[in-house]
């Protein structure tokens, strides 16, 4: 792991058991002590509480913030441990008991990831008496339709059946095993398109370092999770439920998975409001070395001054 990241997001982060499953959460206190606003920060895919590090060192400043592990998301538990199905619904009430443990009667503010949002928005719906808790809601990056998404419909059909099945037992064994090293992931990354964006920030130098953790994340994460969740991707509807809060939205300069003018769509429908800001990032997030400096862009000028006010 990069040490960048480890040396000071360890002292950070603690053991979690919730509903049966174990992991990790992160919690970090606010480095202005007048800061009391609870951060409740919900990562994306393909994800570890270290890869979002730099992240929460931007988001200290303007209070406590808090990070929990998703079933089979960071080396945590998955639901197939407890059988249960990992689907949207299955995340949307694992974050739903685990903001009423958490918060109980505190009042919060959710910052949620792309994926993350996805659930944050499902928890919202299946639990209004958490939407009345929510001071801000802000997503980053986020999505809540499958039409969000810029592929057509018959590369979304095609791209579901894929990821239905490496989803599948023997598949995402082989690939757990056999396709999770060092060379079969430089060479997707190299070719790939996605793949290829998603490192357009990494020099040279850092391709070696951002392989191995990249490797890191790739084990860390249980395979039919996240293939499933990906496929879930292709038939999402989150449109279905008014939530009766504003929602603030970041959305990326140079986004390259989503259509941010149909997003923007989806979100006035599902929001009593909608606010927008522009992160100047290169990709759909910034690297997964990103420090400190680099997530910056992840919370612009105008969304900063709405969290710095009490």
């Amino acid at each position: 792991m990069p040490h960048n990241k480890s040396k000071h997001s360890a002292d950070y982060i603690v053991p979690l058991n919730i509903n049966r499953l174990d992991g990790r959460m992160m919690r970090v206190p606010a480095s202005n002590k007048k800061k009391t606003k609870e951060i409740l920060l919900i990562y994306g895919h393909h994800a570890m509480l270290e890869r979002w590090w730099g992240l929460v060192e931007n988001l200290e400043q303007y209070g406590n913030v808090t990070m929990p592990d998703m079933p089979g998301f960071g080396g945590m538990d998955s639901f197939n441990k407890i059988g249960v199905y990992p689907n949207v619904d299955s995340f949307a009430d694992y974050l739903a008991a685990f903001v009423k443990l958490r918060y109980k009667r505190k009042r919060l503010t959710i910052v949620a990831i792309s994926f993350g949002f996805v659930i944050a928005t499902r928890m919202l719906q299946k639990y209004p008496e958490i939407a009345k808790k929510v001071d801000l809601l802000v997503s980053l990056v986020g999505f809540v339709h499958k039409d969000d998404f810029v592929y057509g419909r018959k590369t979304q059909i095609f791209y579901r059946g894929v990821t239905r099945t490496f989803a599948t037992r023997p598949v995402a064994f082989m690939i757990r095993y056999g396709a999770l090293n060092k060379f079969v992931l430089k060479t997707l990354y190299s070719r790939l398109p996605n793949s290829r964006r998603r490192m357009i920030e990494v020099t040279p130098e850092e391709f070696d370092i951002t392989m191995d953790f990249e490797l890191q994340l790739w084990q860390a994460n249980d395979v039919r999770t996240h293939w499933l969740t990906t496929s879930e991707f292709f038939t999402l509807d989150n449109c279905t439920k008014k939530i009766d809060i504003p929602v603030v939205h970041v959305v990326s300069e140079q986004e390259h998975y989503f259509n941010n003018k149909i997003v923007e769509q989806h979100m006035r429908i599902v929001f009593d409001d909608y606010r927008k800001f522009t992160a100047k990032s290169k990709a759909h997030t910034p690297s997964v070395l990103a420090d400190k400096t680099a997530m910056s862009v992840m919370l612009p000028p105008g969304l900063r001054r709405i969290l710095s006010k009490a």
